[in-house]
């Protein structure tokens, strides 16, 4: 399969493009959605682009770019009851819930809004602009991926 294309949710007071930026490199943990898991288990490859989107804040958006460089691998926070992802049902010998690697590639300008990706007729298919549709992560057309890269949003 060739290279694919994600769109992956972050609160920014969680976790920002800007602390990506710094980290250079971190786990995506916490998922704790099926579909959502299984994209990141199934599919997510390294080399696989991801627009890293600022959620649950105004404006909200596409703030940044990031890289799979580590499939799927179980997610140890379920594990650790002090953490707030633990899940006492997934278990080491049998896991429910897995992450990713994501790396910086780079931050927009300035956000690329969610009104200003509904106000593109050719976006009209992504899944974040469809009413209802709130999955922390989610496939990205490649014809998608193409128009949102070109927006003038990006730093160069």
């Amino acid at each position: 399969m060739g290279k694919q294309y994600w769109l992956m949710k972050s609160e920014p007071n969680e976790y920002s493009i800007e602390m990506l930026r710094k980290d250079k490199v971190t786990c995506w943990d916490g998922v704790r959605n099926y579909q959502a898991r299984n994209f990141m288990r199934d599919h997510m490859r390294v080399g696989d682009g991801v627009l890293f989107y600022h959620s649950n804040i105004e404006p909200v958006g596409i703030a940044g770019m990031a890289v799979i460089v580590k499939e799927s691998y179980p997610d140890y926070t379920a594990w650790d009851s002090n953490d707030r992802h633990y899940d006492p049902k997934s278990i080491p010998a049998n896991p429910t819930w897995y992450m990713v690697d994501v790396e910086f590639v780079k931050a927009c300008r300035e956000v690329i809004t969610l009104r200003k990706l509904k106000g593109i007729s050719a976006l009209e298919k992504m899944m974040v602009v469809q009413k209802g549709v709130r999955l922390s992560v989610q496939p990205v057309a490649p014809a998608e991926w193409e128009i949102i890269v070109r927006l003038p949003e990006w730093s160069r």
